[in-house]
Order: C-alpha cells, then structure tokens, then sequence
C-alpha cells in the first residue's frame, strides 16, 4: 500500500494554488477539469506520486465556502528551518489569505520545533522541524 494524497474542499481555486505554491513552494503537478460533474481539481505537492504524497484541492462549481467542523486535524509538512518558513509565510501570506497561528517553539513536553498556520480556507498545516 502506498499513501497517496489528502483532498481537501476549497472555495476558491485560483487562490488556494496561489497559497500552496507561492507560501509553502509546493508544485502544481497536474489539474483536472470536470464541468458536466461541476468541479475543479488541482494537485500540489514537493514531488508527484510515487515520491511522495500529494494535496488534492477540490473546488465544486458555486461554493465558496466550507463549515470544516471538529473532525479534521491538519496536514504536517516537514521543513528545514520553522522559523525561517514561518518568517516567509508571514511576509507572503498575508497577501494570500494565510496566517500564522502559533508561532515556532518547541511541542509540549518534547524539544521537537513546531509551528501551525492557516491556508486561505482554514485548514490548519503543521510545520515540523527536521533535519536535512
């Protein structure tokens, strides 16, 4: 088995691409447009499918927002410097809809440097110090 990809529902495409790809420097690997079914795909991600697993953005035609409720948690994406990528998400984020939501420190109890903010629709992304 191979993990793939984690959709998530956006309001407005455009946008979300822009935030993926401009704030966090991820790829757009490929779309997929579907007008009689009524939605709009895009996939992002540092690498395709089979290298690593992707975000999947769904816009369905006429929605523009989403109640995201209590079940989802986050996406986690490792970076080099949480500091440094918090520093440059606040500089192009801001522009973008994003936002900084707990700023980089350590996790409680552990020495494991995080940080947490927001893309354009709300969902949370973790950012997780690793080296290399």
């Amino acid at each position: 088995m191979q993990f793939l990809h984690t959709m998530l529902r956006v309001g407005n495409l455009q946008r979300s691409i822009d935030f993926y790809t401009q704030v966090l420097g991820m790829k757009l690997l490929r779309t997929t447009e579907r007008p009689a079914q009524k939605y709009s795909l895009a996939f992002l991600g540092y690498a395709g499918n089979p290298e690593q697993a992707e975000i999947e953005l769904t816009y369905n035609h006429g929605v523009d927002r989403y109640e995201l409720g209590t079940a989802f948690g986050h996406v986690a994406i490792g970076v080099a410097d949480v500091a440094a990528t918090c520093a440059a998400v606040r500089e192009r984020a801001a522009a973008l809809g994003g936002a900084i939501t707990r700023e980089p420190g350590p996790v409680q109890g552990g020495d494991t440097v995080i940080a947490f903010i927001t893309d354009p629709d709300g969902y949370k992304i973790e950012l997780i110090e690793r080296a290399g």
